[in-house]
């Protein structure tokens, strides 16, 4: 049924980009914001939710209220002894708070109090469409609730989702003040996303232009200066990379042009073999995870916020 409804979408928005480009971009700009048509949602995507959510069978459900509707959020109280942090679990785009808990095992087993969540339009959150930002808000407004909370751990779009709730700039009304950051597979140019996104719908230059608009006017700023690198200069904070070299969705160059931009303040460490989703359960991949979380929150002095 999704498969052809993608198929309609995809007829009616290549007519439209080239005859009617205002048009065809504002249906563009719809279809981009509903994560239940994205052609990165796999055909077995409801038997792996099953899966994952056995997961989380343990966790408390709690409903958080944020200004983008009902957030569905699972909290993991930690095992034995509690060391006193909490680590924020941020999934992608079309996955939801399952997909992360391979990590919020391994952390929960190591005495981390865990907090996840559905991002708007994913899983059992509100709404059908959503955005970056709205995401980037019900970060930050899921992590005043049910913070305080030091670490955030998120896959994709939802690392650049972080960034931007801890980076406070505009559309943010605030920060909120994430200590370490553990981003996995994240893109960094947004202007790749949304222009591969236009050419897999056939956009003419014009709609691709007028889609692109709208999501500027939600960023407030140029879909050219809208980086992964950038964001995280922002936040002024500390960050591991966890990028599979052999990542077909988000290639292994954008953590390789991250790592670059920002210096010895992000950490990058290469896998292969695990694509951009099967990295989530890899136990190389979340121990290297833990084991930079561990080195930074054992630091004696925590770094001060560069943009403090």
């Amino acid at each position: 049924m999704i498969q052809r409804l993608r198929h309609a979408h995809d007829h009616i928005l290549h007519a439209l980009g080239r005859h009617h480009p205002e048009l065809g971009g504002a249906a563009a700009f719809r279809r981009f914001c509903t994560p239940s048509l994205s052609r990165h949602r796999s055909r077995d995507h409801d038997q792996l939710v099953a899966r994952a959510r056995f997961h989380l069978r343990q966790a408390n459900l709690v409903r958080v209220a944020t200004s983008v509707g009902q957030a569905q959020a699972y909290v993991l109280d930690p095992e034995g002894a509690a060391n006193g942090d909490s680590v924020l679990l941020v999934h992608g785009w079309t996955g939801e708070a399952a997909f992360m808990s391979a990590f919020a095992e391994h952390f929960r087993r190591r005495g981390y109090r865990i907090v996840l969540f559905d991002l708007p339009a994913h899983g059992l959150s509100d709404g059908r469409r959503t955005s970056l930002f709205d995401c980037a808000h019900a970060v930050r407004e899921v992590a005043e609730a049910l913070g305080p909370i030091r670490l955030v751990v998120a896959h994709s779009l939802g690392g650049l989702a972080a960034l931007v709730a801890g980076g406070g700039r505009a559309p943010m009304p605030r920060a909120y003040p994430f200590e370490h950051y553990v981003l996995v597979s994240m893109p960094n140019r947004f202007s790749e996303v949304t222009r591969k996104f236009g050419a897999e719908l056939g956009l003419s230059a014009a709609a691709q232009r007028a889609y692109e608009r709208r999501l500027e006017r939600l960023a407030h700023r140029g879909i050219d200066d809208f980086t992964g690198s950038l964001l995280l200069a922002e936040t002024g904070r500390p960050a591991l990379l966890l990028h599979a070299r052999d990542d077909a969705e988000v290639p292994f160059a954008n953590a390789e042009q991250i790592a670059a931009a920002v210096g010895r303040s992000a950490e990058l460490h290469a896998f292969d073999d695990l694509g951009h989703r099967k990295i989530l359960y890899a136990p190389p991949v979340v121990r290297a995870a833990s084991a930079y979380v561990a080195r930074q929150t054992q630091s004696p002095e925590p770094r001060q916020r560069q943009n403090a």
